[in-house]
């Protein structure tokens, strides 16, 4: 049985379609990477996933379980995790704080299990010695990782990625996407949004490819960035190993 499956979903906004059809599954330890122009409505796919957007038709289901029924908090508790464009620190709050917060707000944990999960989720994106240190003083790296930190801590079993290697340098995406390799490898189920293919490449077994809403490409990742189809989404651009232009 797939972890996570949506069938037909669909969503407007107005005449603004930003998900028609959408059909797919993800397994256990999985990883699949979305690509797409801006506005192509990846980013709206992952409000939908999580509880943000309600979509107008489709069904999605997590573990057998129907999703829809389950409020944004309520699915994150089930074990929906996703991280922002735009990572939201709060600014004042220590970095182990703002762990804290999601473990016991996300995962509903207290005492001593939360300081637990909290830590762990830090240590697991290299931020545990900058646990002491305010969060709005991290580089963009690592408010970056701490994002990913605060989305562990509600203890995921899928894990939603927004663009979270944008604007990191190739060093800095190679540290971040040898830490998503990992968080897969131990079971985490991952679907990932990026403009910086090359992660992708070095991270996800599929690939799926939306426009306008729709997908217009689903498989190998290789083979999905050499359609012409694809190719023809980016107004004549290219596919590259660092984006696509």
């Amino acid at each position: 049985m797939s972890l996570l499956q949506l069938e037909g979903v669909s969503k407007k906004f107005g005449q603004v379609v930003v998900g028609e059809q959408i059909t797919f599954q993800l397994e256990e330890a999985r990883a699949i990477g979305i690509v797409g122009p801006n506005g192509a409505g990846k980013t709206s796919l992952f409000g939908i996933i999580s509880g943000d957007i309600r979509p107008d038709a489709g069904t999605i289901h997590f573990e057998g379980n129907d999703l829809l029924k389950l409020n944004s908090a309520q699915r994150a508790r089930a074990g929906i995790g996703r991280t922002y464009q735009v990572p939201r620190p709060f600014e004042h709050m220590t970095v182990f704080e703002n762990a804290l917060v999601a473990a016991q707000q996300g995962a509903r944990l207290r005492s001593q299990h939360s300081y637990d999960l909290a830590y762990d989720s830090l240590e697991r994106t290299g931020l545990s010695e900058f646990a002491n240190q305010p969060a709005g003083s991290l580089t963009l790296l690592h408010r970056k990782r701490l994002e990913l930190s605060r989305a562990l801590a509600t203890s995921p079993r899928v894990l939603l990625l927004d663009e979270i290697a944008g604007g990191l340098t190739d060093l800095e995406v190679n540290e971040l996407t040898a830490i998503i390799r990992q968080l897969q490898s131990d079971g985490i189920a991952i679907v990932w949004i990026e403009h910086v293919v090359r992660a992708l490449l070095n991270t996800v077994d599929r690939l799926i490819c939306l426009a306008a809403g729709k997908i217009v490409a689903d498989g190998d990742p290789q083979e999905v960035l050499s359609s012409t189809a694809v190719r023809e989404l980016y107004l004549g651009g290219k596919v590259v190993g660092e984006s696509v232009q």
